[in-house]
């Protein structure tokens, strides 16, 4: 092309549109020097601090630098102006295997080399401290030559992310697509998770439809929580053992890739290929940084899906998707995130309309009123503790803020530690009739 305006950064002639999503567009690209076709995908970096995804796109870059692997999209590099953040990478022209998926079963040969292909790169992933979360056909993409290769790490975690329980504790990934232990909100083993999500990709690419599936989606998550699935007819028993093991509502004694590797079904005409080897910088993200540097985040941005330590803004808040918004409803009926008390036992609910600052305050008069509790804040989360001496378990509330949409908020309210009638106390004398000045009606 000749037109100036099509030539980035004296490096990538862009072209033709390739896709557009919520944050980010995706163009067609030829690097310059190499005549190489690539994808760029471009982000405007007001959006991005608006939305507060600048710590997740961060993320993102830094775990695909990780995960070289012929199954996986390549990203080559990350460049800025002073509006735009662009990402440089592998253009892949097959399309999602979710279309080829979508027009019916696929063979049995056909099937287990993309559950192959998938399972390799995610073993890659795995290997490196990196849990993708968001398996699903949507995020498997085909090469022209037939080749699978697993995108999109926006949602995915780094070993780092774990607590000290050793587990991930954000809900996150496609609902269809989520293993029990995400749903029950307790926890989970990141590799152990993806690998549900394996299983239920497998069955997809065999069956042509989803195992777990219901118009009420409580009814799915009680599915998806008891393994309740049945095989078609055309299922061999040797795949069928294998999603028995896979599927395994129960974590611990769920298979391992190890194990499903050495799986004589899997086995048949596999060729394994090894990532390449990176360099100790590969994964240095300085030039995201860079990218970022002339950014800071409003005091209102909303938080990114994962828990990111911010010193400068220890009130940062998380967004609810429609994952987490579904798994406090009942069915369809959305009413359980507006009532005014669901506080049995050690956990309460409620929507408000009030900014988080008259949240904070509600909590630290009601700390002060009392005298002998006090309120930390960090990462969305206010803490309400006791200081007494002389008890071995004092008492611990966690109140967590969730922007729902703009001035719409849930809070949720939970006893940590500490003896459960006190905290009934506490609650019914002190806590409740304070935040009951803002609950949304």
């Amino acid at each position: 092309m000749e037109n100036k305006a099509t030539i980035l950064m004296h490096k990538y002639e862009v072209g033709r549109m390739l896709g557009q999503g919520t944050f980010a567009k995706v163009y067609h690209a030829r690097n310059l020097k190499t005549g190489q076709n690539v994808a760029i995908k471009v982000f405007d970096k007001a959006m991005i601090m608006r939305v507060g995804l600048k710590e997740q796109i961060k993320r993102e870059i830094s775990v695909m630098r990780l995960v070289r692997h012929p199954n996986i999209v390549e990203f080559y590099e990350v460049m800025a102006s002073k509006t735009k953040i662009y990402f440089a990478m592998e253009q892949v022209k097959g399309g999602e295997l979710f279309h080829k998926v979508s027009r019916g079963k696929l063979g049995e040969d056909m099937a287990r080399k993309y559950f192959q292909q998938l399972i390799a790169a995610v073993d890659h992933c795995h290997r490196r401290g990196i849990y993708h979360r968001d398996l699903k056909p949507e995020n498997l993409l085909l090469d022209e030559n037939g080749d699978l290769k697993v995108a999109d790490f926006g949602l995915s975690a780094l070993l780092e992310s774990k607590k000290k329980d050793d587990l991930l504790h954000t809900t996150c990934g496609t609902p269809a697509y989520v293993a029990p232990e995400i749903i029950k909100k307790k926890g989970y083993d990141g590799a152990k998770a993806d690998i549900w999500s394996c299983g239920v990709i497998l069955y997809v690419l065999l069956a042509g439809f989803l195992p777990f599936n219901d118009r009420n989606l409580m009814e799915m998550y009680k599915k998806i929580s008891n393994a309740d699935f049945k095989f078609p007819q055309w299922f061999h028993s040797d795949v069928r053992k294998l999603l028995y093991r896979i599927l395994d509502p129960n974590p611990r004694t769920r298979i391992t890739i190890n194990k499903i590797m050495q799986n004589s079904w899997f086995r048949k005409g596999y060729n394994q290929i090894e990532g390449p080897h990176l360099s100790p910088t590969h994964g240095d993200i300085s030039d995201v940084h860079d990218a970022f540097d002339d950014l800071s985040p409003p005091s209102s941005a909303c938080g990114t899906p994962m828990s990111v330590k911010d010193e400068e803004c220890p009130m940062k808040l998380c967004c609810f998707n429609a994952f987490d918004i579904i798994s406090l409803s009942s069915g369809l009926d959305l009413s359980g995130l507006f009532e005014k008390d669901t506080s049995e036992g050690h956990h309460a609910r409620f929507a408000t309309k009030r900014p988080p600052s008259t949240i904070v305050s509600k909590l630290e008069e009601t700390a002060q009123l009392v005298g002998r509790f006090k309120v930390m804040k960090q990462n969305g989360i206010v803490r309400v503790e006791g200081f007494e001496t002389g008890t071995s378990e004092q008492l611990t509330i966690d109140t967590e803020i969730f922007e729902v949409a703009s001035s719409f908020y849930i809070v949720e309210v939970n006893k940590i530690s500490g003896d459960t009638l006190e905290y009934r106390k506490f609650w019914n004398q002190y806590l409740r009739p304070s935040l009951s000045e803002i609950v949304w009606a």
